[in-house]
């Protein structure tokens, strides 16, 4: 075997071997990439269903919102059947955009910005989601009532001594859970990322 063979045969080696690697890397960048979206199905998931049953809640008091016969039940159905569609519907958006970053065709610069960037968007919409919940708390029983009863809560004291401590207390901690879900998550998902700087 000559000079010239043993290069040539080092030269398709090399290749191979570059091409290994190339295919090595991209195979990485799949799974990374599927490690990464999975770990949204979870969330999407219970998310989803607590969109259908706030959209179908929604469509129950758009039907009857005729039974709201003054002007602060009224409101508070506006305010209720608006919270009912606009948090599920940007909340799922989010979500979506998170799953979607695509890893494998960003530089992991891009991928690094843009996810920060959707994470932040995705909390804040939490912590907004949080405190309206308290001023739902204060809307949806008065519609619901007037809807289902045709009484009027605003008029009775008693009812509101019971029902906003007992729900306060519930949605405080439901709300801590809730959102520290949110957090492990995307924090679980950032270091998936992270590991490609590795």
């Amino acid at each position: 075997m000559d000079l010239e063979e043993i290069q040539t045969i080092w030269s398709e080696m090399s290749d191979q071997l570059e091409q290994q690697k190339k295919l090595t890397n991209e195979l990485i960048m799949k799974m990374t990439q599927d490690r990464y979206s999975n770990k949204f199905d979870k969330i999407t998931f219970y998310e989803t269903i607590g969109a259908v049953i706030c959209f179908l809640a929604a469509i129950y008091f758009l039907v009857n919102i005729n039974k709201l016969d003054t002007w602060y039940l009224f409101t508070c159905g506006i305010f209720t059947i608006a919270f009912l569609i606009l948090l599920p519907v940007a909340t799922l958006g989010l979500l979506r955009k998170m799953k979607r970053m695509n890893i494998v065709k960003n530089s992991f610069k891009e991928t690094i910005v843009g996810y920060t960037k959707a994470k932040k968007q995705l909390l804040l919409m939490q912590r907004v989601g949080i405190y309206l919940s308290f001023v739902l708390m204060f809307t949806c029983l008065p519609v619901f009532s007037k809807i289902m009863k045709n009484k009027d809560l605003f008029l009775q004291s008693k009812i509101w001594l019971i029902y906003l401590p007992i729900m306060a207390i519930f949605l405080f901690f439901f709300s801590r859970w809730g959102y520290k879900c949110y957090k492990n998550i995307t924090n679980s998902a950032e270091n998936i990322l992270k590991e490609l700087e590795a």
